[in-house]
């Protein structure tokens, strides 16, 4: 295969191997809470696995269509979205205050946020793109919208920072990225584009990422492979990606297409293998791709009603998003539910107290339970409930739709019928420890 070509979806929508075999030992960065790199696994704020499963979305260009998109993408089953942002150098710079609301839309949806500067597109053969340093000025700049949010947001340096022309340079200039912004007091997780617009047809990330890696004080970088037409064979994915997990490395698929101009990628082989490796990938891209690679439009329209074959194959065929997502353990509900009665034989009251045992503060809550037969709820406090035949809901009111991380609200019901014990209890779909 010819290696010497130039490949990058992600340009063509905005503008129209030697293996190092020496081991790396990767220690947790965990000043942050946030997420973190463990043995070569990226892991999330509450110490779980995370497998990135999600897709890209071109917010720059498409400014008014994130908050929906972002809505649709999670609804389709993605765990995380990778959002397009500039620095301004190439095109209309995403300001701090713009970067902060697009964190709260991913938070929003519960969507893992790897947020990525898209300037740096084939620095050194596209004139006008932004070097790797000056990535680093523009997520200094925004600093504001990332503190704190370190369980949520990963940074991504810049988008497939060198061309081929110069890919040699990504090795020192990723190592000084990572060490400005440590310096800075990032404790973000970092991630790290390949060269040769993202395909590292060269090797150069390959042979390179253990010393990028061990540059990191905190070491809490993971590498991102981009799989167009370079991957159009299963033994090259798996050669790739295999190298990496042999070597006790963070790699993920940051952008990959079902076809390409530059070749037609193996698209069944990067989802096959990155589950079986139990890698992360995201797909390139949610909607609005021009230049001739508008075939890359996950949803025609910006319409999670009318996906492509495309978005089809990724959500929702074999090794897909819906079959193989989970979401951040940082999102995830935890409760646990305490009933007592006061039963007097021919009716009774219960005593419901929630307990928020989860990662994140509630706010809002439907909680359901059954009751057997011939038991009737006839009033409530501190909860609308309804009742369909055995099955019992309570609805929170605007006084107790708040349960912060730890804490506890508690309502009431009177029924008539003999005391009954619910056997489960349900917080908005999960399932709550009985206590």
């Amino acid at each position: 295969m010819n290696r010497t070509r130039v490949f990058s979806a992600a340009t063509m929508l905005a503008l129209a191997a030697t293996i190092t075999s020496v081991p790396v030992a990767a220690h947790a960065a965990d000043r942050s809470g946030g997420f973190r790199v463990v043995d070569g696994r990226l892991v999330d704020a509450t110490g779980k696995d995370f497998v990135l499963r999600g897709v890209n979305h071109a917010h720059t260009w498409y400014t008014g269509r994130t908050d929906r998109s972002l809505a649709d993408i999670k609804a389709l089953g993605a765990n995380s979205v990778r959002v397009v942002l500039s620095t301004g150098t190439r095109w209309t710079k995403n300001d701090t205050a713009d970067v902060a609301k697009v964190v709260a839309q991913c938070k929003a949806n519960r969507l893992v946020c790897v947020l990525e500067a898209h300037d740096t597109t084939g620095y050194g053969e596209q004139g006008d793109a932004a070097s790797l340093s000056e990535a680093v000025d523009y997520w200094l700049e925004v600093a504001g919208a990332l503190e704190g949010q370190e369980k949520y947001v990963i940074v991504n340096l810049g988008n497939e920072p060198h061309g081929n022309a110069g890919h040699t340079a990504w090795t020192q200039d990723t190592k000084d990225a990572i060490g400005r912004l440590r310096a800075a007091g990032f404790d973000h997780t970092l991630m790290a584009d390949a060269p040769n617009w993202g395909q590292d047809w060269s090797g150069t990330m390959r042979e390179n990422a253990p010393a990028v890696f061990a540059s990191d004080p905190d070491r809490n970088t993971v590498f991102s492979i981009h799989m167009y037409g370079v991957y159009d064979t299963a033994a090259e994915v798996e050669d790739y990606l295999g190298s990496f997990v042999d070597r006790g490395l963070p790699i993920v698929v940051g952008e990959f297409g079902y076809d390409h101009s530059d070749g037609n990628p193996d698209e069944d082989a990067i989802m096959s293998t990155a589950r079986s490796l139990d890698l992360g990938y995201m797909g390139w891209s949610w909607s609005g791709n021009g230049g001739g690679v508008e075939y890359l439009d996950l949803a025609t329209g910006f319409d999670a009603t009318r996906l492509t074959a495309w978005g089809e194959r990724l959500f929702k065929g074999p090794d897909g998003i819906r079959e193989t997502s989970h979401e951040a353990g940082v999102y995830r509900r935890g409760c646990s539910v305490a009933y007592r009665l006061d039963d007097w034989g021919t009716g009774f009251n219960a005593d419901v107290t929630i307990r928020n045992t989860g990662a994140q503060p509630v706010k809002g809550w439907k909680l359901d339970f059954g009751l057997p037969g011939g038991r009737t709820v006839n009033s409530a406090w501190n909860a609308a409930v309804t009742q369909d035949g055995g099955q019992i809901r309570a609805t929170s009111r605007s006084w107790t739709e708040d349960i912060p991380v730890g804490g506890a609200v508690s309502f009431g019901v009177n029924v008539t019928g003999a005391g009954a014990v619910p056997a489960s209890f349900d917080l908005d779909g999960v399932s709550c420890a009985k206590s």
